[in-house]
């Protein structure tokens, strides 16, 4: 059913803005589409504005015409307009299916909160499995095939984490509450709780995208595996990684090492040495090499450290704080990470500050990052946000989630517990950076595009 309204939907504005922008990026006025889509003008501009929705078989007839995709109009849906969402424990149980491996149940799965605004796929998961021993070979052990997304791992009770050292050869971590795990996609591994723990042990399995997720995957797949597979590069070692990174962006600007050696001090043998993976150069050097290729340095330059493929983090050993420096409103404990995904953060939090009249007004938090919040706790915590100039507050309780979207303004209140997972999503990184070399009043039309790309000199009147 078409819906046409004088009332703007909030979601149609979007799709108009949206939809504007595509036209602009295609050359085409209102008017052109109108008339390759075979509708009338009026249509258009009332999709555009915001006054109906498309219907499918306009976004037929456009995928034919146009060189574009059917996803192209189905834009992310927005189930948090007031910023957050809430998942509550009850809700959370409802959703609990166990699943067998080996012949016997194994785990309890439940969700937790999930917004179509993020990349978060978490899931609270009880460990059915009681292992006698913490032999990594223990035969009562299920182990998975990995999986695409990354996943950070928090503990709770006496969890044994199985997994494959980077010798491939099985290990098995001893874990406890607040000890946590890094693992990068399709790690093999398994969980099971140990004999002797006073009930069964649970994790919280926060599973996510990053860069590669969405759209990125949807590119690798329709370019296919013999075209896609180039794109990896060896990074096993430092000098690999500048090597491999030199040599991409030389052949992207297709540049011979005579011309590359012209536009730089580096003497051509210099240079193929560098692809050979036999020295990384200074950092001066890079820069030159960089300049000579109209890149970034940072294009060139190798990960710091070459990271395991799995990082445990003990409780123990994780660093320690208060935030922020003037109220001390939270200690903090920084979980297991990886420098791999810069903006994949883990945290977990002590709320120190009880709530009081003031508290709608100190929002000491803004992150921009996507957030997943657990309480894992005994107490309620209060969450105040603003958004849109308005306060807002919610109440947490013990086993609740909430989903917070970046740069909301926010505090959490009364003593308790959380563990808090900050991801990039879309945006954060390189994506990020493109929006910045944007004049600010340009990135406003990236955002949301109402303009069109030039005025005309001819105005429609349309009755």
């Amino acid at each position: 059913m078409v819906i046409v309204s004088n009332t703007k939907n909030p979601e149609f504005v979007r799709f108009g803005n949206y939809f504007l922008g595509m036209l602009n990026d295609l050359k085409r006025r209102p008017e052109d589409a109108a008339n390759e889509l075979n509708i009338p003008l009026k249509e258009i501009m009332d999709i555009i504005d915001g006054k109906k929705e498309i219907t499918i078989e306009i976004i037929s007839r456009a995928v034919k015409i146009w060189s574009v995709n059917y996803r192209d109009f189905f834009l992310i849906r927005d189930d948090c307009p007031n910023g957050i969402k809430i998942m509550r424990n009850e809700d959370s149980a409802k959703s609990s299916r166990v699943m067998d491996r080996g012949g016997l149940p194994y785990y309890e799965y439940r969700d937790t909160v999930m917004s179509s605004v993020a990349l978060f796929r978490p899931e609270w998961i009880e460990e059915l499995c009681i292992v006698e021993d913490n032999d990594p070979n223990n035969l009562a052990v299920q182990w998975n095939n990995g999986h695409f997304m990354h996943q950070f791992t928090y503990f709770i009770g006496d969890v044994n984490y199985y997994y494959r050292g980077p010798d491939g050869e099985k290990k098995v971590a001893i874990m406890n509450t607040g000890d946590s795990v890094y693992g990068t996609p399709f790690r093999p591994h398994s969980f099971a709780t140990r004999k002797g723990a006073k009930k069964n042990g649970l994790i919280l399995a926060l599973t996510y995208g990053n860069q590669l997720a969405a759209d990125t995957q949807q590119e690798l797949s329709a370019i296919g595996e013999e075209l896609s597979l180039p794109y990896w590069l060896d990074f096993s070692s430092r000098k690999n990684a500048f090597a491999l990174l030199l040599n991409f962006h030389r052949n992207c600007a297709s540049l011979s090492f005579d011309e590359l050696e012209k536009r730089t001090s580096t003497s051509k043998e210099k240079l193929i040495q560098y692809e050979n993976s036999s020295e990384i150069p200074s950092y001066e050097t890079i820069v030159s090499l960089a300049a000579a290729m109209n890149v970034n340095a940072r294009d060139l330059l190798p990960n710091d450290v070459i990271e395991d493929k799995v990082i445990v983090q003990y409780y123990k050993d994780s660093a320690k704080w208060n935030f922020p420096e003037t109220t001390k409103a939270y200690e903090i404990v920084e979980l297991a990470h990886s420098r791999n995904l810069p903006f994949s953060k883990a945290f977990e939090f002590t709320t120190l500050k009880e709530n009081d009249s003031n508290s709608l007004e100190e929002l000491d938090l803004m992150v921009g990052l996507h957030q997943y919040v657990y309480n894992v706790g005994e107490s309620t915590i209060r969450l105040n946000w603003k958004i849109n100039n308005k306060s807002n507050l919610e109440e947490l309780k013990p086993g609740d989630s909430v989903y917070i979207k970046p740069n909301v303004l926010h505090n959490f209140r009364n003593k308790g517990k959380l563990m808090v997972l900050r991801i990039a999503g879309r945006v954060a990184g390189d994506a990020q950076r493109e929006l910045s070399s944007l004049d600010k009043n340009d990135a406003h039309r990236a955002i949301s595009e109402v303009s069109m790309w030039f005025d005309s000199h001819e105005k429609t009147n349309i009755k």
